[in-house]
């Protein structure tokens, strides 16, 4: 009998039956409030009404129409309508499947435009498991570890994670920046970068936001060198943040976005935006793929945006963010063993230290898995794998948002041993 590879790690042991909303229940008719979304790909809930019934429209009339062999109304449609809610300017798509396919052609598009061989990524940084994308990500060992020799002309430049140095954000930013200046100098030389790969807020790098001074200081640097400024909005994007891309909140310029998760509400969908300029640049027959904008998904993709539109998510996404972030740190306040809690909108973490300051990456699994027999679904992040996130989808009511913050009261009480 086959069975599941044995290295796949599950983090709850629920097996589910159905899901609705922020809920999931699985095959003993229990319910779970999901704090996960897939990680982060449930934007509207699980089973969404109106994104079921665009899928189940969509499979009664065509499933795989191969886009670069037919075009299908969805895809065009879904283009048309991404080009309302897309940065200025980035007036062009790619469709692939996966958030790695999308930073792989993100990488294929900066290198041919430019001409220049290297890019440079930021300390922390999650951009997938493919070869090049995991060569790209530096959130944790575990990504790349035994599949070395990895691609090469990947630089590592700090991001700000102020907590992780013990500096207030200000000094944090000024010696990433001033780091990156000593890169140039030292190990990629501007002429010879093509880009900057940048999450707006560090994912499974743990849950740690960019700040505004730090985003302009590479925009300018972009500017100034010819360097591209890709930003990874493939966890921040679509509301997911409380502004419609991670971005947003530090009023900085992308040349190229990524998306993925939250576009179709669970359909595999990913994707790259620039301008006609910019992908004019890169070699004709570069872009491509089998599954790349499925009719299905771009069909899910279509009614996620009118979802989001028709429901205020965005502004939902703002506001229920607050409530947990305001909640979630004043129940840190009451627990030495919880150093810090960040996020942004509907992405909030609390990292887990010991008492001198180290990562506490035992205290953080107890209370994830803790919460989980509480009915509580979180996951775990940060090098250390000490930060336990809290994912809602965006239609999470004020009112779960206060079941889940009561339950990680208890669970936190209970394993830290203050209850």
């Amino acid at each position: 009998m086959a069975q599941l590879s044995p290295l796949l790690k599950q983090a709850t042991p629920v097996v589910v039956e159905h899901g609705e909303g922020a809920y999931l229940y699985d095959v003993d008719g229990n319910r779970h409030l999901d704090f996960t979304a897939g990680i982060g790909v449930t934007s509207t809930g699980h089973c969404h009404p109106k994104v079921v019934k665009a899928a189940q429209e969509q499979i009664g009339k065509v499933i795989h129409a191969q886009y670069t062999t037919v075009m299908h109304q969805p895809l065009l449609k879904l283009t048309e309508r991404l080009g309302d809610v897309l940065p200025a300017g980035l007036d062009s798509l790619f469709f692939a499947n996966s958030g790695s396919e999308a930073v792989e052609a993100a990488l294929r598009l900066s290198r041919q435009a430019t001409g220049r061989p290297n890019v440079i990524v930021f300390q922390g940084g999650f951009h997938g498991r493919t070869v090049a994308a995991a060569s790209m990500t530096t959130s944790g060992t575990r990504f790349s570890a035994g599949i070395s020799p990895l691609m090469g002309g990947v630089h590592v430049a700090p991001f700000p994670y102020a907590y992780h140095y013990g500096w207030d954000e200000q000094t944090a930013t000024k010696f990433a920046l001033r780091e990156l200046d000593y890169l140039f100098q030292t190990i990629s030389a501007p002429n010879e970068t093509a880009a900057f790969f940048i999450e707006p807020m560090l994912g499974e790098g743990g849950y740690v936001p960019a700040n505004r001074e730090f985003m302009a200081g590479l925009r300018e640097r972009a500017d100034r060198h010819g360097i591209l400024l890709v930003i990874d909005e493939i966890q921040t994007g679509f509301g997911r943040t409380g502004r419609f891309w991670g971005h947003d909140h530090f009023d900085v310029r992308p040349d190229v976005v990524l998306i993925a998760k939250g576009l179709a509400s669970g359909f595999p969908l990913s994707g790259i935006a620039a301008s006609k300029e910019l992908m004019s640049k890169a070699f004709p027959g570069s872009q491509g793929g089998t599954y790349g904008g499925n009719a299905v998904s771009c069909a899910a993709a279509l009614a996620t945006l009118d979802v989001i539109e028709e429901e205020n998510l965005v502004e939902n996404a703002a506001a229920r963010g607050k409530q947990l972030l305001e909640g979630a740190r004043l129940i840190a306040d009451k627990t030495p063993e919880i150093g810090e809690v960040r996020g942004l909108g509907l992405l909030v973490g609390s990292e887990f230290t010991k008492a001198d300051g180290t990562p506490d990456t035992a205290l953080a699994a107890a209370a994830q898995q803790e919460a989980a027999r509480r009915g509580l679904l979180l996951l775990t992040c940060g090098a250390y794998s000490n930060v336990v996130r809290m994912i809602p989808p965006l239609v999470v009511t004020a009112e779960q948002i206060d079941d889940a913050l009561a339950i990680w009261a208890e669970t936190v009480a209970t394993v830290t041993g203050s209850k």
